[in-house]
This record gives structure tokens, sequence and C-alpha cells, in this order.
């Protein structure tokens, strides 16, 4: 019998491309598994940036309300486990193993009829069959890589949810914000509620929704936010009578969440507020309690409620680790820093992989940053990038940048460790391969 990590190794053979989009040969695997409902409730999260987060506040709402939850996610930082979660519990070695010798089972029945998978569909055929085992009330499935053809869009949601939409994958996905919005709204079924967390969102993405019958409700317009200080008032517009909802005590249209989110960043404050519209559009068919995305309700301890998003992992100085790895994320992380000044220098750790916008993100944190330790990735990753090129690449954005070039990330975040005082920021990001050996390092 093959252990977690040999499956996780067989998997990456059994497909000649890392990524192979399309519907036909996960839809058909899945199929001879048997294509059974995955729960009661589906709810699906996609977008460029945020699809983590949201889907952390859908799953702590729900467990609140006495749900079980399964959640589906990608990456993973530290355990491939992370990915399919049960009940807020990341599922055990066991259960994926078992999963994994099902979906190879039909995959491989008869050697004229192997179906290639890539190790995302493989890995998320599990997870399909892990939650409908399981029983659970309702499945939050993270989409992978676009919309219209990624593996999760197999099964029909019953609510959809598109967080945000800016420039990433464009090899795959298209070059802008029209053509990402246009597969990114592939995902919305029709009749079905489809939130879109974005109060400018791409045309393409609402009249998509328009075509196909969706119930679209849009961030700005149909449902809103208004943080205060400690704070979150949420708002609903009712399609129906075409009226404002204001945010009070105990009003089914309107939202008051005291204390701050458990999740830092003003833009955690969208993503909030698109879970409340979904679970608001669900109506009666999911229970869940708002509270449990406050500060204040994990001031029990315990882990956080997702890692690795601007994480602060010590003080004096200030060690905040972030996955952010394309421009979009690097403008929120120039905007929390605005907001967090430190009496200090900030000092990056950063690493990327080859295939991201590293100079739109130079560029976005540029001014922000005092110092600037270089992390190579290609020994992590087939696609990271080396750090002779990465230090290119930033140079030729910010040429008067102070820099220094390392091996890997221990190697930069142990140089930005070393210089800085006790009024100093060490902000580690740039890719989930930055963060991951960074909380392993600072775990022992």
């Amino acid at each position: 019998m093959k252990t977690l990590g040999e499956w996780l190794a067989y998997q990456q053979t059994i497909h000649a491309r890392g990524i192979d989009m399309g519907l036909e040969r996960v839809r058909e695997v899945w199929t001879r598994m048997g294509d059974r409902r995955l729960a009661p409730v589906v709810i699906a999260v996609g977008g460029t940036n945020g699809k983590g987060s949201t889907v952390a506040f859908l799953e702590a709402m729900l467990r609140a309300g006495g749900m079980r939850v399964g959640a589906y996610t990608s990456p993973h930082i530290l355990r491939y486990n992370e990915r399919v979660r049960v009940d807020g519990a990341p599922v055990a070695d066991g259960v994926l193993v078992a999963a994994f010798e099902r979906v190879e089972a039909v995959r491989a029945a008869g050697s004229a009829e192997a179906i290639e998978l890539t190790y995302f569909e493989f890995g998320t055929l599990a997870a399909f069959d892990i939650f409908g085992r399981a029983q659970v009330d309702v499945a939050l499935l993270e989409v992978g890589l676009g919309g219209r053809l990624d593996a999760v869009n197999i099964i029909d949601a019953d609510c959809a949810v598109v967080v945000t939409v800016d420039l990433d994958h464009m090899e795959y996905l298209g070059p802008d914000r029209e053509a990402i919005g246009r597969e990114k709204a592939g995902i919305f079924r029709a009749g079905c509620p489809a939130i879109i967390g974005e109060t400018k969102p791409p045309h393409s993405l609402l009249a998509h929704a328009r075509a196909i019958g969706a119930r679209a409700e849009v961030l700005g317009r149909d449902f809103g936010w208004s943080p205060e200080v400690g704070e979150l008032a949420w708002w609903h517009r009712d399609p129906g009578q075409a009226r404002y909802v204001a945010p009070a005590e105990g009003s089914p249209g309107g939202i008051v969440l005291h204390g701050e989110l458990a999740l830092e960043g003003a833009f955690q404050y969208r993503n909030a507020a698109a879970a409340i519209a979904a679970l608001h559009a669900l109506g009666p068919r999911v229970r869940w309690c708002h509270a449990a995305i406050a500060r204040d309700a994990r001031a029990g301890g315990g882990p956080p409620l997702l890692e690795g998003r601007l994480q602060h992992l010590q003080r004096h100085p200030d060690l905040v680790v972030d996955v952010g790895h394309n421009p979009q994320a690097a403008r929120e992380l120039a905007r929390w820093l605005d907001r967090h000044p430190v009496p200090g220098a900030t000092r990056a750790a950063f690493g990327a992989l080859a295939d991201k916008d590293i100079e739109g993100m130079a560029t976005a944190l540029g001014p922000r940053i005092d110092h600037w330790y270089l992390a190579g990735l290609a020994d992590q990753s087939p696609r990271g990038e080396t750090v002779a090129r990465l230090a290119a690449r930033v140079r030729a954005v910010l040429p008067a940048a102070s820099i220094e070039a390392f091996a890997d990330i221990d190697g930069a975040l142990s140089a930005a460790r070393m210089a800085a005082s006790g009024d100093d920021r060490i902000l580690a990001f740039g890719s989930f391969h930055v963060v991951a050996p960074v909380l392993e390092g600072f775990r022992g």
C-alpha cells in the first residue's frame, strides 16, 4: 500500500503536463465513481485573490451555525492534508490514501481506458469522494485556476462567488480582465446566486450571469459593508422590493459585527461581505453565525482562521508573512503597510515563481520597502525563479533599490533578521513557497 507521500509523487507522473485545462477527463472519472452529490449545499468560490480567505469566512460562520462543513482549498502551505478539511480539521493521511485508491481504481480501469489526470484533478476528485462519504451539510469548493475549465466546475454549485478579477495566469485565461472575467464566470449556474465581490467587475462577468439567468449580486450595488472602528456594518438591498436594508441588530437584511475581523487587512472586509452575501442568498438552506469571523471570537487561542495571510509571527522586530503572489495582492499589501507604519525600516524577504509578474509586484511595493532580501525558489519548485533572474527583474523596475541576493528564503530571512532592529518590520512574501519554510523554521 502506498503512503500519502508516495501517492502524491505518483500523481505527478501520470500526466505529461502539470496543467491541462478541460473538464472531459475529470468528469469521466467522476462519472465512473458514481457522480454522487457532494452535499445538500455546494458553494464554489473563484477569483484572482481572496478565495482562501472567503472560504475561511464561510467555513467559520457555517460551523458556528452547527453545520457539518467540508472545505477544499489549494495550494497547501505545510501539509497536503490542509487542502481537504471536514469539520474544520485537515483529514488524516489514511482518509486521503483511501480516496486516492478509489480514484485510481476507476481512472486506470483497463489499460486501454486509463484516463490521464493532473495532480490537481486527482486531488479534486479525492476531495469530492471524501465529502460525499463524510456526509457534510455544506461543501465549500475553491476554484483552482479560472473557473469555466477548472476541475471543480464539474459540480453544479448552489451558489458561486467570484471575489476579485485581476491579471494572473494570463497564459491560460486571457490577456485582460474581460477575458479573465469570462473564464471565472463559468462557475455561475442558471437560477442560482452569483455573488460578485467587486464594485467594478468586468462587463463579461455580468454579461454571462445575465445570459444564463444567474441571480447576480454585486458588491456596492446589492450588498456592501461599512467598517467603523471595531465593527463591520453589512447591508443588503432586497432585490424583490428594490430597497436597501440598513445594518441593524436582529435585522434579517442587515448585520452589525462587533470587533475586528479575524483576518488582517482592509480588503478582508470585502471578502467577508461577499461571504455573508452568499449565505444570505441561500436563505433557510444554511444555518450560520456571523460573529464567528470576528477576532474576538478566536481570543481563546488555537490556530489562525487562515495561515499565511498577513500573519504576524513575532514582534520587535515585526515578522509578517503573506502568500500574495501577483500585482493585485501586492497593491493590497502596500495599502496595509501604509496604514500600519513602523518606526524603523521595512525589510522584504521576497521570492516568486518565474511565471509571475515580478515587475508588477516590485513596482507596487517599491516605495515602501527599505531593503530587499531576494531569495531563489528554483530548488523548491520547477517554476521557481532563480535569484539571479529575480534580482535582474526587480532592478529593472527599481534601479535604486537596496538589494541583497540569497540562494533560498532561509538565507534571505536570516540576513533580514540579523540586520533588523526592534523597531523594524520584516515582510516575507511573494509565494506559498516563501511562506512555508518561514513557518516551518519559526515553529522549529
